[in-house]
């Protein structure tokens, strides 16, 4: 007889206790933080797409 865990809450942050996420990215061979490059780097970041191997295949099909 096995017994499922009993499923544990997740905890709840309030604002100050939430810590920023960095996201850095690949440019041109190497790492850098998204926050330090400018705004309009910034704006063409949030614009980029995403390639979607499963969206490709179905173009295809």
């Amino acid at each position: 007889m096995t017994r499922s865990p009993t499923p544990t809450p997740h905890p709840q942050l309030a604002e100050h206790e939430r810590q920023r996420c960095e996201v850095w990215t690949r440019v041109m061979g190497y790492h850098r933080p998204v926050a330090s490059y400018n705004i309009g780097k910034q704006g063409e970041f949030n614009e980029r797409c995403y390639f979607e191997e499963s969206a490709a295949l179905a173009e295809v099909e």
